[in-house]
């Protein structure tokens, strides 16, 4: 069992519920989201796939986040993160999606965006919802605590 497993199988039980599936759309934590979903067994019933797209090239081609509001707002921003959570799940099976872009460190940051600086979105047929979080520590905590509070937020959007 690992830090995420609580998280990752409520989140199954309630698209299972639902009949929903879920795609990814990971930025700062390279994969660890959609790693999380799919170390539970039996999660190929509701996981769809996961985007990682580190560089803006790949925001671009993969999600279709405008090279636009890159540029306008920066790969750490509300608008790409909410351009990523879209992207994912229109270009997926997934009634819905997670985003995450941020500033895991040691390096990156700056006054505007310090290292901790994370945006997330998360996009049902419904709405688009994000948030922009300042979390503490090392790169591996920035990148843990961003995938507990991307399926946090999954929990409370379900």
């Amino acid at each position: 069992m690992n830090q995420f497993s609580e998280y990752v199988e409520q989140l199954a039980a309630q698209l299972l519920a639902k009949k929903w599936r879920l795609a990814t759309a990971e930025s700062c934590t390279g994969g660890l989201i959609s790693a999380a979903c799919t170390d539970l067994a039996g999660s190929s019933d509701w996981f769809e796939c996961g985007f990682v797209t580190y560089s803006n090239l790949a925001k671009q081609q993969h999600l279709g986040v405008e090279a636009d509001t890159l540029r306008q707002h920066g790969a750490v921003s509300l608008a790409v993160a909410e351009a990523m959570a879209r992207g994912a799940r229109a270009r997926s099976n997934a009634d819905v999606s997670v985003a995450v872009t941020g500033i895991a460190g040691p390096g990156g940051g700056s006054p505007d965006k310090p290292v901790g600086t994370v945006c997330l979105a998360w996009c049902t047929a419904e709405a688009v919802e994000s948030t922009r979080v300042l979390f503490q520590g090392g790169r591996a905590d920035v990148r843990n605590a961003t995938a507990i509070a991307a399926l946090e937020g999954l929990l409370q959007r379900i």
